[in-house]
């Protein structure tokens, strides 16, 4: 994959001024390095839209798939209202540790709940609840799981939003064994096939390189 260093630098441009980084999520990035996570957070710009969408659909209930260190979790928390919540959830028990810590510090641990575990295990315990913004960034192989899922657990007027969706450009070859190349082409049959959603994906570069992300809208029951 090509990488034009202008990309980066157009999105540090940009991320000074829309999304300026603060001592809370400098804090956050830090902490999760010195963890040795891996860098695989969302970028500046890509956090500010997760808090735009959901300032913009005035949501309340967020779920999260992929919970890493915490900072999406604390831009998705920073646009809920007094009495809003986000559940996030994390296979790995050491990440989870990580981003607990981080979104206490962020002031955020009565509002996002992280809970740990295999996400496929941990859904149906959520079945009885109805998020207005659903963000798919776990592992990639069970995209199109985690698609019907969100489905299941959000109403008409709900967003989804998936990462990591284009892959370079790699979702092209349908003769891939790539397990995140698999499940990714499977989840945009789906995204494409599913009359209840309206979707588009945009594909995006920068700081990350080359990737895009899915938007669907929930048209209804």
């Amino acid at each position: 994959m090509t990488f034009d260093r202008t990309w980066a630098e157009v999105d540090h441009y940009f991320a000074r001024l829309l999304a300026p980084t603060d001592p809370i999520l400098e804090e956050t990035l830090a902490a999760s390095a010195a963890a040795g996570l891996p860098v695989q957070q969302v970028s500046a710009l890509q956090g500010q839209l997760l808090t735009v969408i959901a300032t913009m659909i005035n949501a309340r209930n967020i779920l999260e798939l992929g919970t890493l260190g915490g900072y999406s979790a604390i831009h998705l928390a920073r646009a809920l209202p007094a009495n809003g919540r986000v559940i996030t959830l994390e296979s790995s028990p050491r990440h989870a540790a990580v981003a607990v810590d981080n979104i206490a510090k962020a002031g955020f641990a009565d509002r996002v709940e992280v809970i740990v575990g295999e996400a496929l295990d941990t859904l149906p315990k959520l079945a009885d609840r109805s998020f207005d913004l659903v963000f798919l960034d776990a592992d990639k192989a069970n995209n199109e799981d985690y698609l019907r899922w969100a489905l299941k657990l959000t109403h008409p007027g709900s967003v989804i939003v998936a990462d990591n969706v284009v892959r370079g450009g790699d979702v092209l070859d349908a003769g891939s064994i790539d397990p995140s190349v698999v499940g990714t082409r499977r989840f945009a049959d789906v995204l494409g096939a599913q009359r209840r959603l309206a979707a588009t994906v945009i594909q995006t570069v920068g700081a990350k390189g080359y990737d895009g992300f899915a938007l669907a809208v929930v048209l209804g029951p």
